[in-house]
């Protein structure tokens, strides 16, 4: 499979030297020498910081329990390994910034039903989104031309004609790049490691009931990602194929507007590894048990420094009774918000309770792209940071817990990084 990703790679540099060959580095034609000047893949590349995120630096730390494993699990120990520099988003995704993905994939399939629908120069057909954002979602002409995506007469609360959130769905299309690497013949075309998937993509805000047997949390199913109230917390009900195809989707929307422009294309947003994310949480304090540091959940004045179940279950005391801003409290020295309490995030990572023992010590993770049809035990992906419901052990930058990849809690949520370099002046 490694000739097959350096044919493939080999067919892009023909392919983009039919057009750039004789340009160098500057975008100035090459002198006719003989000598080799280089040239570039694409236009000078400027790095820009993303918005929302912040640069989290390479560095060698040590991973596992930073204080005693009192459930005796030994599924953290202590391991030194090293992380390559990213990019991280400051806070939980916000459900303000998830309603623009939900958006979006609404006004896209409503585009398409309409005819909103343009054909670009490679002949694939295109959303027009000119006239998409002209959509009128009152107008009962509009409604009638979506009918399609409208929940069915028997569904109806008062006939009210209503948008089916079981039909908004995003179409994924993937580079399994772990297969196609593990895999050595050469013969097996690249369509067999394209993974397309499809995936509703709003939230379920019936956890906040299915969570908590015998507890009256209706008010938060009801309102909590409807309501401008709560456009700065971090949403929830996302279960771990809607965090990812969020990013997938990020992706495409930020390299779309890049492309556009004639700008380079960037990296792939997506979720942290396990490593990752326990070296962003630290916020460069190995050996401390909270990202602030420790040992206590409390500053010298008393007050609580994250949103947790403090003591026997005083839910208000730390100023939250559910979740809190995505920005509430002090951030850690890498300047990532509340990587402790609020809500519990999603990995990229497979849960595997030996996983530390034979793991990399550069960059370490462990991956299962689940299917349907396996196991429950294929689908545990980890879960860090502890949340608003959780006591304060699992709010320890080393805690490790996990959640099925095809479940929503109203205690889980996610943030993307991004592996994007900085600019890093030449060495004179």
């Amino acid at each position: 499979m490694t000739k097959q990703i350096f044919y493939l790679v080999a067919i892009c540099a023909i392919t983009i030297s039919l057009t750039s060959c004789s340009k160098n580095k500057s975008g100035k034609s090459l002198p006719n020498d003989g000598q080799v000047h280089g040239v570039a893949p694409a236009s000078r590349w400027v790095p820009t910081k993303p918005i929302g995120m912040v640069y989290v630096p390479s560095g060698t730390f040590h991973m596992g329990s930073s204080d005693e494993d009192v459930n005796y699990s030994y599924t953290s120990r202590s391991k030194s390994v090293s992380i390559s520099g990213f990019w991280m988003d400051a806070t939980e995704i916000t459900n303000n910034e998830y309603r623009q993905f939900t958006n979006w994939v609404r006004d896209s399939i409503a585009a398409k039903l309409m005819g909103y629908v343009k054909q670009g120069q490679d002949g694939i057909e295109y959303i027009d989104w000119k006239k998409a954002n002209t959509i009128k979602w009152s107008d009962k002409a509009t409604i009638e031309k979506i009918d399609a995506i409208i929940v069915t007469p028997d569904n109806r609360i008062f006939g009210k004609k209503e948008i089916d959130a079981n039909k908004i769905v995003y179409q994924s299309e993937v580079f399994d790049y772990k297969a196609a690497a593990i895999n050595r013949d050469v013969t097996i075309p690249r369509s067999a490691f394209i993974v397309k998937t499809k995936v509703p993509v709003y939230p379920d805000s019936l956890c906040w009931v299915r969570d908590f047997a015998y507890s009256y949390n209706e008010p938060m199913a009801k309102k909590y990602y409807s309501h401008p109230a709560f456009g700065n917390y971090p949403v929830v009900g996302v279960n771990w194929k809607q965090a990812t195809v969020f990013c997938e989707w990020r992706t495409g929307y930020m390299n779309s507007y890049l492309e556009s422009k004639k700008k380079v294309a960037e990296s792939n947003f997506r979720l942290p590894t396990e490593a990752q994310w326990e070296y962003a949480a630290r916020g460069g304090r190995s050996q401390s048990p909270y990202p602030w540091g420790g040992p206590y959940l409390r500053n010298r004045k008393g007050c609580l420094l994250a949103n947790f179940k403090p003591g026997r279950g005083n839910y208000p005391e730390d100023g939250g009774f559910y979740t809190v801003r995505a920005d509430a409290y002090w951030p850690n020295d890498f300047g990532l918000y509340n990587m402790a309490g609020n809500v519990a995030e999603w990995t990229s990572s497979l849960y595997f309770e030996n996983g530390y023992s034979f793991q990399h010590d550069m960059n370490p993770d462990i991956r299962w792209n689940a299917k349907d049809s396996d196991p429950p035990r294929m689908k545990r992906k980890v879960i860090r940071g502890g949340s608003w419901k959780d006591v304060g052990y699992f709010l320890q930058t080393s805690a490790r817990a996990y959640e099925y990849q095809d479940t929503s809690k109203s205690y889980v949520g996610f943030r993307c990084v991004l592996d994007l370099p900085v600019a890093i002046k030449k060495h004179r």
